[in-house]
């Protein structure tokens, strides 16, 4: 044995965890250099670890929306200014539109600075990041996979989230499919008429996709209903509902200092344990058999070790000024990079080598007459 890693996938439970991480601790920060450096880690992970399946070449798609996320958060910005103050740069000026007394408070058009826009297009970086990571998940983790790790209560719940998550890339191989047949039959690429052309057959894959789709779930015995009864149907209700309240009011427990010690970490720990009864109560109508699970080893642990890590290295706060998290704009200054919170970040891109690579794609078989013409190439050797 040489020591390398054998490829395999990883579980798909491990890069949700290190991507719900990663934008748990962007949402900490308002920073735009380790915004960036989330956005090079992401990149980095992504292009380490992606594999050759459909919903693993969409990041990109991800990239050009959280650009346009960032777009519509400066124009908005622009034309729903508050005005500027005497110390701001001036830009430019958008025609002011007058509002009727009962909409005060917000002021259509008018001076535009520098600070606001820049203060802008961080806002929606940082929210642009969060997508990044979401994105991220949907390109590293295996959607089909994940079903498997869902509670039974949740399985129809997931598999109409698995349908829903795989639109997107279906359609994007359909477009790439259908762009490249009216390439190869010298047809029109560009304008309205191209467009036309490649949305009507890129509907039609569609629907035969989703006829597809609800026949194989239809033949599954998706939607059958189990051996529960009325009374444990409602049962599983009441649980539920009690946890989900307990979690709430957990949650309000821990962010609010004037609340009182039980209702913080007691309300929420009640809460989570109705919450898995009631999931391991519902759970007993499905019936699930489950070939060849995924297992969870060192990499799966390292993975979503590292994202966990890299949150709560940011939100303890420790070693560095709070401060540099979210700089000011007023007066304009370039942001400082604080060290901890960017080897915090630069410890979420470790998952790129402690994962473990890809399985390749099995090679296609060569046709008879190639397979003849090596062998005999081999024999003449």
């Amino acid at each position: 044995m040489s020591g390398r890693r054998l490829p395999r996938t990883l579980h798909p439970l491990a890069w949700w965890l290190w991507a719900l991480a990663l934008a748990t601790a962007v949402s900490r920060t308002n920073n735009p250099l380790l915004l960036f450096l989330v956005l090079a880690v992401l990149g980095y992970v992504v292009t380490a670890r992606r594999t050759e399946a459909p919903w693993a070449r969409g990041f990109h798609y991800y990239l050009w929306l959280a650009l346009v996320v960032v777009a519509i958060r400066v124009v908005f910005r622009a034309v729903f200014a508050t005005g500027i103050t005497p110390d701001d740069t001036f830009l430019f000026s958008l025609p002011h539109i007058p509002t009727p007394d009962w909409y005060a408070g917000i002021r259509i058009g008018g001076p535009v600075s520098l600070e606001a826009l820049l203060s802008a297009a961080t806002e929606g970086l940082r929210l642009a990041c969060m997508l990044c990571c979401i994105g991220a998940a949907n390109t590293l983790a295996n959607p089909k996979r994940a079903l498997r790790v869902l509670p039974g209560a949740l399985y129809e719940l997931g598999v109409a989230v698995t349908v829903s998550i795989s639109v997107a890339p279906q359609l994007v191989q359909s477009v790439r499919r259908v762009h490249r047949a009216r390439r190869l039959r010298a047809g029109r690429t560009k304008g309205l008429r191209a467009l036309r052309g490649i949305v009507v057959p890129v509907l039609e894959d569609a629907l035969e996709r989703s006829l597809r789709l609800a026949a194989a779930m239809d033949s599954r015995g998706y939607g059958r209903a189990g051996s529960a009864t009325r009374a444990s149907r409602r049962l599983t209700g009441a649980l539920m509902l009690l946890g989900m309240c307990g979690l709430c009011a957990g949650a309000y427990g821990l962010l609010d200092a004037t609340a009182p010690r039980w209702l913080g970490l007691p309300a929420m720990a009640a809460g989570g344990v109705l919450c898995v009864a009631g999931l391991r109560l519902g759970g007993r109508r499905v019936t699930r058999t489950v070939y060849r699970p995924d297992p969870w080893r060192f990499a799966e642990w390292a993975v979503a070790g590292c994202g966990v890590l890299s949150a709560v290295l940011l939100f303890a706060g420790t070693g560095f000024d709070a401060a540099q998290l979210n700089p000011t704009f007023h007066p304009l200054s370039w942001p400082a990079l604080p060290p901890v919170p960017a080897g915090a970040i630069l410890l979420a891109g470790a998952a790129g080598f402690l994962a473990p690579p890809p399985t390749a794609p099995a090679p296609l078989p060569a046709p008879p007459g190639e397979r003849v013409a090596a062998r005999r190439t081999e024999d003449a050797l």
